[in-house]
């Protein structure tokens, strides 16, 4: 007879959010545990690397110019290169320098989480959920995340479903405030978007710069997640009303009823 599976949880907090770890299909406790403690020391270790809190860290360092990238640990050459390649695919709207500085946090959470994620189901797990601040790696499956309604506290705007592997990225004011500008103005995205949510199978680092980038073009959104390959986005505007792109409903338990227009 086959061992039984076990489910473990973890909350961790990093980066000034906190982690929180589900994993299903645990066969092997000692080998998944020990992936655990890898994930959430990486999720340290991005930290230390990457905050622009720290004036010690090394993305700091390098943007004082005290570092060149050959100095750095091998995950910063690895990140801006990601970075430039989500400033490519954007046309600019993703960016690491808006300000003449050097801040790549945009992606380094999801990339973070996604990493971390991998981690554990590289160790035994059969199913990971790793939610970082809001924004969700799952592998495995099956597997729900609700989509919090930006503009009523508490409340869901709908809710996403995955068979398998799924990055889940939200951006918006709601929750920290107007921290994504217009790289473009140096002010807050135009177009009335209280949130978007980006979905990709890829994984959760392009989910999160794609929603970071969708959510600075504001209304020139929508063209662009149509345009991308493996990529669906759901928004939630100022003023309550919704749009999602075609393919969206594929990765939904169903459709809020207030949902104005689907597709282009």
């Amino acid at each position: 007879m086959a061992a039984e599976s076990e489910r473990l949880r973890h909350v961790e907090e990093s980066m000034g959010t906190v982690f929180s770890f589900d994993v299903r299909g645990v066969r092997d406790g000692a080998r998944v545990r020990a992936g655990l403690r890898a994930a959430v020391a990486s999720l340290h270790r991005a930290d230390e690397i990457f905050s622009t809190y720290r004036q010690d860290s090394e993305i700091t360092r390098l943007a004082r110019g005290e570092l060149t990238e050959a100095d750095c640990d091998p995950d910063v050459p690895e990140v801006l290169a990601l970075c430039a390649a989500a400033a490519r695919e954007s046309g600019g709207w993703f960016t690491t320098g808006y300000a003449g500085g050097l801040d790549p946090t945009g992606l380094v959470k999801g990339w973070a989480v996604e990493r971390a994620a991998r981690t554990v189901a590289e160790a035994g797990a059969g199913a990971v959920c790793l939610n970082g601040g809001g924004d969700v790696q799952l592998l495995g499956g099956p597997w729900r995340v609700g989509i919090a309604d930006p503009l009523r506290p508490g409340a869901l705007a709908t809710v996403v479903e995955a068979g398998d592997d799924l990055g889940v990225a939200t951006s918006g004011p709601a929750e920290r405030g107007c921290h994504i500008i217009d790289p473009r103005t140096g002010e807050a995205p135009a177009g009335g978007l209280a949130s978007i949510t980006v979905v990709c199978p890829a994984g959760l680092t392009t989910a999160d710069v794609r929603a970071t980038a969708a959510y600075a073009m504001g209304e020139r959104a929508r063209d662009w997640l149509e345009a991308l390959p493996e990529t669906e986005g759901f928004a939630v505007t100022a003023d309550g009303t919704t749009w999602a792109t075609s393919g969206f409903h594929h990765h939904v338990v169903g459709l809020p009823p207030q949902v104005m227009s689907v597709g282009s």
